[in-house]
């Protein structure tokens, strides 16, 4: 690839070189054009991300729009629909738009599907994207296209000047650590969600920053990975556990997750907090219903999503050269004591 002058942006000519294609077949696959074989369209984006292409954003004519020109359409990018904590944060995304008079797209980043071609067709007036991985071709893609994007707590992390909103995930850790620090606990278990995920690893860190300080070095805290999810987080209790046996407390990265806690304690006959405490992450409905009801950290799901609106809205509105939100926004985590954290026993 022949080198560009220095202080000059990256050109469709440029990205249409560099992938072996034409100007027009660049341009009809940034605006996600179906008569492009899958194999051109992967050129395409590779080329793209080779040269650093982003398209200035810009008002598009088509699609539904209002009498201002803006579209009244947004896209909601989520890797599942299921479970309580979607449930809230699509509430705060569809009761912001609504009072901005917007529709929202609920759109699935299946990790094979041509998805970004649909919110590319649609003319959307930009996307939120939450628990994606910035760093994936098909955002690669909408970035390209110059199609406003706000992420909810990114996988990994995002490209310089991509907005981001997410919550208080290490001082959320941090809070957990010292509650259970205050009963007298100090040999700790973790069951974390993925590595790999920035927002898991924020929440370990900053649990095991505040049990090293607090107590000098004392505590042990050992940590397995539940992947999100009830099952394999019971699975990962019992890993813990079968480890360190004399493990008194246990964090999990999500309450989802403290469920599977629970679950692997009743197998072993170990009843919460009298031989262990729980404590979670979120504060989903699930925490004040399941008994003993859950000390968690509570993130403020529904605001997240209302944030993260109004933030694409700013992004929408703005021109080149204007003012733009903050790259990353941060909500703050409060801890919530319930019955699942006890003093250590020393029985």
């Amino acid at each position: 690839m022949p080198p560009r002058p220095a202080g000059t942006r990256p050109t469709l000519s440029l990205v249409a070189e560099t992938a072996g294609t034409s100007v027009p077949t660049v341009s009809k696959v940034l605006r996600g054009g179906t008569d492009v074989s899958a194999e051109t369209r992967a050129r395409v984006m590779e080329a793209v991300r080779a040269v650093g292409y982003t398209r200035r954003t810009q008002g598009r004519s088509e699609g539904a729009r209002d009498e201002t020109g803006r579209s009244q359409v947004l896209d909601l990018v989520v890797t599942h629909f299921e479970g309580s904590w979607a449930n809230l944060l699509i509430a705060g995304v569809g009761r912001e738009a609504a009072a901005a008079g917007l529709d929202v797209v609920l759109t699935l980043a299946e990790p094979r599907g041509d998805w970004v071609s649909r919110v590319l067709r649609r003319r959307t007036l930009g996307v939120v994207g939450t628990l994606v991985d910035p760093a994936s071709p098909q955002f690669g893609a909408l970035f390209a296209a110059g199609v406003p994007v706000v992420l909810i707590d990114p996988m990994t992390t995002p490209p310089a000047g991509v907005t981001s909103v997410g919550v208080a995930n290490w001082e959320g850790g941090r809070m957990a650590a010292e509650h259970l620090l205050s009963l007298g606990h100090e040999r700790l278990g973790v069951v974390a969600g993925h590595a790999r995920h920035l927002f898991s690893r924020a929440r370990v860190d900053g649990f095991r920053g505040a049990a090293e300080t607090e107590t000098g070095g004392r505590a042990t805290v050992t940590v397995t990975h539940g992947a999100w999810n009830r099952a394999k987080a019971a699975a990962a209790t019992h890993t813990l556990l079968d480890e360190d046996p004399d493990v008194t407390a246990v964090f999990a990265c999500a309450d989802s997750m403290a469920l599977g806690v629970y679950d692997a304690l009743a197998e072993r006959g170990l009843r919460v907090p009298d031989d262990i405490s729980v404590v979670g992450f979120d504060d989903l409905p699930e925490a004040q219903y399941i008994t003993p009801g859950l000390t968690t950290v509570r993130q403020p799901s529904t605001e997240l999503g209302a944030a993260a609106v109004k933030l694409l809205l700013d992004l929408s509105r703005g021109e080149d050269g204007a003012s733009r939100p903050p790259a990353r926004m941060k909500l703050a985590t409060e801890l919530v004591v319930r019955s699942s954290t006890g003093p250590v026993s020393h029985g």
